[in-house]
């Protein structure tokens, strides 16, 4: 009698989306661990008294902010371009500080206000919305995060505005089918496109020379 063999069973599929989130996951985590060593080395050097005087040296000054800044950044990439889980929350602290990464070179100041926690997956919608504002601010400008009953509401203001109706034409719901591709740099607006929905929240946006507004 010839045995019977069970057919194989398929292997399970990644969503691609769920793919490049935990792609962008993994990478973050990789990168915290050496910025963090770093960051340690600096803080001894700062303290060891076999160097008198280099803590307060501005090469070093420019070591340890590079590294914070670096850190923080990592840590609102991981967020907007990671994995969500939607059990997971986000406290009013943290999202002070993954706010505070704007505002760590100077250019942009982000002021958030908003009570309570947070599930991830929406303060994921907010960091690609505040990413979004950002690229239409190269030279600067102020950020009001306001969280109302409905949703989300952010206000950029800025003497100077990059507007690019092109890229920003990826918020739509109804997006143009002639919308040019986002390059790198600006892949925030198509995972924005993509997040909101899948999370059952609806985009509207304006654009000026002199502001932008994003409503979740």
């Amino acid at each position: 009698m010839i045995p019977q063999t069970t057919a194989p069973t398929a292997p399970a599929r990644i969503a691609a989306d769920q793919l490049a989130a935990l792609v962008g996951s993994r990478l973050c985590h990789d990168l915290v661990s050496p910025l963090g060593a770093i960051g340690n080395g600096v803080e001894l050097l700062q303290m060891s008294p076999e160097f008198p005087g280099l803590a307060q040296s501005p090469e070093l000054r420019l070591i340890a902010e590079s590294v914070q800044a670096a850190q923080q950044r990592i840590q609102a990439f991981r967020l907007a371009f990671g994995h969500a889980p939607r059990d997971q929350r986000i406290g009013r602290a943290e999202l002070d500080r993954l706010a505070a990464t704007f505002s760590a070179q100077g250019r942009i100041e982000v002021r958030l206000e908003a009570e309570g926690d947070f599930a991830r997956p929406e303060i994921r919608l907010v960091m690609l919305a505040l990413m979004c504002l950002e690229t239409a601010m190269p030279w600067g400008g102020r950020i009001l995060a306001v969280h109302t009953a409905p949703g989300w509401r952010l206000v950029a203001e800025s003497e100077r505005m990059k507007p690019d109706a092109a890229l920003w034409s990826w918020l739509d719901t109804d997006r143009p089918a002639a919308a040019r591709a986002p390059g790198p740099s600006e892949i925030h607006f198509a995972l924005l496109a993509e997040a909101a929905p899948a999370a059952g929240r609806r985009l509207q946006w304006e654009l000026d020379e002199s502001g932008a507004e994003i409503r979740i």
